[in-house]
């Protein structure tokens, strides 16, 4: 559903059938939502490298801008206050810039991008050209839920990667955008492609832009940029940027959590309560790199930050063997949903990284079923594919026009007929 208003799909307060649990409809669509609108048509386009100031002497140029000031604040992050000099550019883009010796303070070139400057002191700046990695457009369909001058929202099908990486340089999101959007002699710039695994969602600064293409610049210039993102095996709703100030503005919702963002998931077992809220913060595992951990207690080694997730019991399934939570996100960390279900003790079904795996799946669900299920059970289980996670709903305010947006989408086919098994094994 798309509009100004904070529609929102029928409310769990209206599927109550007892105070502390909410059931879903039997089918096998857990939502219904109206047709959505038409589409706006494509538009194409680049960036110009011109310079131009506003009236309140905020740059609105890119790429080769040159920033001679004298800082005008107590004290300030270097990179937080370039950003704020030069409206529409990333603080990806500004800390680009610094770590390639194109900043100086007084006169010393600096490299840090968290350097403190203070009031009086010389800053001069030149915003470094992306440097791209290349990204070729392919032919890949895309269910496009909203698509505009400055946004494009898709529904997007587990299995498929958000972004090139070493082992998935084709046949992601990133590459069926760049080939929807007609952009030629694309390119991507998505950073170091070793990093982009430890980014999170609040930090995520991911720009898709044509090469050597110059024409006048416009806030409908198409220059896609990914804003947050979904794992591999997530399904759901996911917006990108189609310009450099659509993007900024993206950002900086997510960066200070003001975008509505909820999340659908099946796991093993439930939780000891139907509603909370989890506050643990989230580090790398030291002991597997690719996996998050929620960090407890006061000997915990390692870096880790603060996250936020609230959790709701929508369905018990299979006697209780199961269950069908609700998430809504405070903060954007890496695996954040995963790896607070973990901690709570009810991993995701089909999440074999954070312990949702088959026998873990079993050993919940089987005391809980008929005999005459549990082979069917072990096969459905067997089956599982991916984590059960799906990002249901979208809601933000719209980049150019401060409209409120809110998107809904039920679960694809393979969440349904789980979740519609594990509903029969409870009758």
């Amino acid at each position: 559903m798309i509009g100004t208003e904070r529609a929102v799909p029928r409310s769990s307060e209206q599927m109550l059938v007892r105070p502390t649990m909410v059931t879903l409809t039997s089918s096998t669509s857990l939502y219904r939502f109206p047709p959505r609108g038409p589409r706006p048509n494509r538009v194409s386009g680049a960036f110009s490298t011109s310079c131009s100031v506003d009236g309140g002497g905020v740059r609105t140029s890119y790429e080769g801008v040159k920033l001679a000031e004298k800082v005008d604040a107590d004290k300030a992050r270097v990179d937080a206050w370039i950003s704020s000099k030069i409206a529409g550019i990333s603080r990806a883009r500004v800390q680009s810039s610094i770590r390639a010796g194109l900043v100086s303070v007084n006169g010393r070139v600096i490299d840090k991008v968290s350097y403190t400057v203070k009031t009086g002191d010389d800053v001069n700046c030149t915003i470094a050209k992306l440097q791209p990695l290349r990204a070729e457009a392919e032919e890949i369909p895309l269910n496009i839920e909203y698509e505009d001058d400055h946004v494009l929202v898709v529904n997007k099908p587990p299995h498929m990667v958000v972004h090139p990486a070493p082992g998935n340089p084709k046949g992601t999101l990133v590459n069926a955008i760049l080939n929807h959007c007609i952009l030629p002699n694309t390119s991507a710039n998505i950073g170091r492609q070793t990093e982009i695994a430890d980014i999170d969602e609040d930090d995520l600064d991911l720009d898709l832009y044509t090469e050597n293409i110059h024409h006048e610049e416009s806030c409908s210039s198409i220059r896609p940029g990914i804003v947050h993102r979904l794992d591999k095996g997530t399904s759901g709703l996911l917006i990108v940027a189609k310009d450099e100030y659509s993007h900024a503005h993206l950002a900086k919702q997510f960066k200070y959590h003001t975008i509505n963002r909820v999340y659908l998931s099946l796991t093993s077992g439930l939780p000891t309560s139907t509603s909370g809220r989890v506050e643990i913060p989230i580090g790398r595992d030291l002991s597997n790199r690719i996996r998050m951990t929620a960090v407890t207690g006061p000997f915990q080694s390692g870096p880790s930050r603060h996250a936020a997730s609230r959790y709701k019991v929508l369905e018990v399934l299979a006697n209780g063997g199961a269950a069908v939570v609700e998430w809504k996100l405070e903060t954007g960390r890496t695996h954040q949903i995963r790896a607070h279900a973990k901690y709570l003790g009810i991993p995701l079904l089909g999440d074999d990284l954070y312990g949702g795996t088959k026998d873990m799946a079993l050993s919940l669900i089987r005391p809980k079923t008929p005999a005459s299920c549990h082979a069917q059970l072990i096969d459905l289980v067997s089956s599982i594919g991916r984590p059960c996670l799906h990002a249901m709903v979208l809601g933000f305010e719209h980049p150019c026009t401060g409209k409120y947006m809110h998107f809904s989408c039920p679960p694809p086919s393979d969440f349904a007929e789980i979740l519609g098994k594990l509903r029969n094994f409870g009758k």
